[in-house]
């Protein structure tokens, strides 16, 4: 289990992390959300000692970092995949956290089997693609075999099949009882990997909820209607009180009732549907609805006249974006 409890950080004049206080809990994949500046990394390099924080503390287990007797069997993290000696071999690298945190060597053949990197366990990590680095940080965080697990950006760099793989790993590492945060800017893949999200904005807690309620409470609920009689339809509609939004390419969209309702009412009248379906935003989208307003990093868009409002960042919301002081990231 993490616990954060009031942590704050600041930097000169710029505060990071502004009065966090959240609780990881184990036995469920918890995703860290937040757009780019919201304070993730520092947080997270709060919870492993790497910075000191201001005011609030960390608990590991019950425990500050720093008081933890083995702290590669207690946590093991992810934050850098390029965290490692490139003049050394994936299992040299290994070997050396092992040595230094009183882990068996047997175990560093296990992990390298465990994240597929076996064959090239003798060569150097200078020569290694990105994903192949990914593997050997996931492998160095399961060194120790510790109870609470922590990653940032975990896909970044892997391919399709080492995506499928690493959302198993940690929804198996869960499943057994371990306490698994991880960092994404993939919402598609966050969706289909976490049980409960805690969500970030310039420093400061957003939501702290599960997947269904988050997505349930931050977008917009409807049901999209397709007809050949779309005027007549409207008429049943709004003489049964029912407020339609007419959108683009001829669909109508319904707020407040239940495709079963609207598809008794269409049958009753004899309008024919040739699209009856409930929509949910997705996570991305809610996401995007809750941040709008605690985006520190914003593209410019040509389309949009100087002084005027920018809409919302789109799918690429995780890259880079220019600073809005210039100074970039």
């Amino acid at each position: 289990m993490i616990e954060l409890e009031g942590l704050t950080k600041r930097f000169g004049d710029k505060l990071a992390v502004d009065g966090l206080t959240f609780t990881v809990r184990p036995g469920i994949v918890t995703g860290f959300l937040g757009p780019n500046g919201a304070g993730k990394s520092t947080t997270m390099r709060m919870m492993l000692g790497l910075d000191h924080p201001t005011a609030g503390e960390v608990r590991i287990d019950g425990q500050h970092y720093d008081r933890l007797r083995d702290p590669l069997t207690a946590i093991g993290a992810l934050l850098d995949a390029k965290a490692m000696h490139g003049g050394r071999s994936a299992y040299n690298h290994l070997l050396c956290l092992a040595q230094s945190n009183g882990i068996p060597r047997a175990r560093v053949g296990e992990v390298l089997d465990t994240v597929g990197l076996t064959a090239v366990a003798k060569k150097k990590a200078k020569g290694f693609s990105l994903g192949m680095g990914q593997r050997l940080g996931i492998a160095g965080a399961l060194l120790g075999d510790p109870r609470v697990l922590m990653f940032d950006e975990p896909v970044n760099g892997l391919d399709p099949e080492g995506i499928h793989w690493i959302r198993h790993l940690m929804k198996s590492l869960a499943a057994e009882g371990r306490t698994v945060f991880v960092s994404s800017h993939l919402m598609s893949e966050m969706a289909l990997t976490a049980d409960h999200l805690v969500v970030i904005g310039q420093g400061r807690l957003l939501a702290d909820t599960s997947m269904a309620d988050f997505i349930r409470e931050n977008s917009r609920s409807y049901v999209r209607l397709r007809t050949p009689h779309r005027e007549r339809l409207l008429d049943v509609l709004h003489q049964n009180g029912i407020t339609v939004v007419e959108a683009a390419g001829g669909a109508l969209e319904v707020d407040g009732q239940g495709s079963e309702k609207l598809g008794e009412l269409a049958a009753e009248h004899r309008v024919v549907l040739h699209e009856l379906s409930p929509q949910q935003a997705s996570l991305e989208e809610a996401f995007m609805r809750l941040t709008a307003g605690s985006v520190e990093y914003h593209a410019h868009d040509p389309g949009v006249p100087d002084g005027g409002a920018a809409p919302p960042p789109g799918p690429g919301w995780g890259e880079d974006w220019q600073r809005r002081d210039g100074k970039g990231a």
